[in-house]
């Protein structure tokens, strides 16, 4: 017997990837995200996932509710520069941010993080995370 199901398309797994992104960044459930598109939180996972694709339309109000402009959910797609084994590299690098922010202290460490107005404060925290890093390396 043959297998029909189709394989979503990377783009629409990685937009989706992108939607739940910035929707866990702003601490917003799938169903209040839901409820100001007239949609239910059944519709939100599956565009989350890539198994629905979304339509422009519905695209252009996702990021207005997100607050970020469409370019947004299709920043380091798979394939952007027609090099396959770029995407790809690409692709699992923003899976590997996607993960981090899917996680309790990942998401915890963003949200106090962008809340810090002051740019020097923000670059000296990563500049100390960074010699943290660095010396768990040398250890």
């Amino acid at each position: 017997m043959i297998e029909n199901k189709k394989k979503p398309n990377p783009i629409d797994i990685h937009v989706g990837s992108r939607i739940r992104l910035r929707r866990t960044m702003l601490g917003m459930s799938q169903e209040k995200l839901g409820e100001s598109l007239g949609i239910t939180f059944q519709q939100i996972q599956k565009y989350e996932k890539g198994t629905n694709r979304v339509g422009a339309s519905r695209l252009q109000n996702i990021s207005s509710i997100l607050n970020v402009p469409v370019s947004f959910f299709f920043e380091d797609a798979p394939g952007e520069q027609g090099n396959v084994a770029a995407g790809m590299a690409e692709a699992s690098s923003s899976n590997y941010v996607v993960d981090f922010l899917s996680s309790s202290e990942g998401l915890q460490l963003n949200r106090a993080f962008v809340k810090i107005a002051d740019p020097k404060v923000r670059r000296k925290i990563v500049d100390l995370v960074k010699a943290l890093a660095a010396e768990a390396d040398g250890e």
